[in-house]
């Protein structure tokens, strides 16, 4: 029996627990869940290395996965258009069953390797494209097709399992084991397993996200205001990193299409809205650099 699946010997009697105690039993889970995936930081770190230059020349995130995996996957690909005017055509999200299954169980989907293979390749993935395929398991057919389809185009696969010794952390170019054995509640990966996969995509992709110079300095320079929050952070933001007045930022904002990097090129170095954005194309995105920074590694 895989360890996920195999019933936890610490809370034999969870249903006669106490509330508070119950509770206490899924939250500690959950702290285990956060260790295994700190523990997996240079794993998660070579796997961000090597996704940024593919992505870089152009390449796409495809997310694949069946049930809560799949879930978590489609979660992580959408979220990132609005945080960091990720386009929404290179953010991708597979899930075994088709979009329905995002909110109802399709009975059977995880199991047919050939769809999973079929769907995969319906995308045309390029050696560009970043296959991040999900599988608590680390066996699941429908994501072990999509795998074997993705090497074959040439595209670089990213395997996440809690199994150790699961066939897709073995056979994707990198692989990654987020060993969180049994569930409290017995063979329920929606449990610490979907958390830690939760904690390593929100990681691994902000992390992406930081080296394609979304971010400077922690601040989400290239969030998408598509509501009225978002348009008060970008006004927020764009005056934090200039020291201009509310006044001064909206209309920086207003002229640069409420681009929050543009707008701080213009009002740093006094450039109309079209020269900041051209100083930004020229070094690829790069606030620091288009700021006239140099570039020097520190750490925590």
């Amino acid at each position: 029996m895989l360890p996920t699946e195999t019933p936890s010997d610490r809370h034999p009697d969870l249903d006669r627990y106490e509330t508070t105690d119950l509770v206490r039993a899924f939250t500690d889970d959950q702290q285990h869940a956060a260790a295994v995936v700190h523990a997996a930081a240079p794993q998660l770190a070579r796997a961000v290395e090597a996704a940024v230059p593919r992505l870089a020349a152009g390449g796409r995130l495809i997310y694949v996965g069946a049930g809560t995996s799949g879930r978590l996957g489609v979660l992580d690909s959408v979220e990132l258009f609005p945080t960091f005017s990720w386009p929404k055509e290179r953010a991708l999200g597979l899930l075994a069953g088709g979009q329905s299954a995002m909110f109802e169980a399709v009975e059977g989907a995880e199991d047919d390797s050939a769809q999973g293979a079929a769907d995969l390749r319906a995308l045309t993935p390029t050696r560009h494209d970043v296959v991040l395929l999900l599988a608590a398991s680390g066996a699941t057919p429908y994501v072990l097709g999509a795998l074997a389809a993705a090497k074959e185009s040439g595209a670089l696969t990213i395997g996440l399992a809690n199994n150790p010794g699961s066939p897709l952390a073995r056979d994707a170019e990198i692989g990654l084991t987020l060993d969180t054995g049994s569930e409290t509640i017995s063979g329920s990966t929606r449990l610490k397993a979907g958390t830690a996969q939760k904690i390593a995509l929100n990681t691994l992709s902000s992390a992406l996200m930081v080296r394609l110079h979304k971010v400077y300095g922690n601040l989400m320079v290239d969030v998408l205001p598509t509501n009225a929050k978002l348009h008060r952070r970008t006004v927020a933001l764009t005056m934090r990193v200039t020291g201009a007045d509310e006044s001064a930022a909206r209309a920086a904002l207003a002229a640069c299409q409420h681009r929050v990097k543009t707008a701080i090129v213009s009002l740093r170095r006094n450039l109309p809205a079209a020269a900041a954005q051209a100083a930004l194309d020229a070094v690829n995105g790069d606030l620091r650099r288009a700021l006239g920074e140099k570039d020097r590694t520190t750490h925590p």
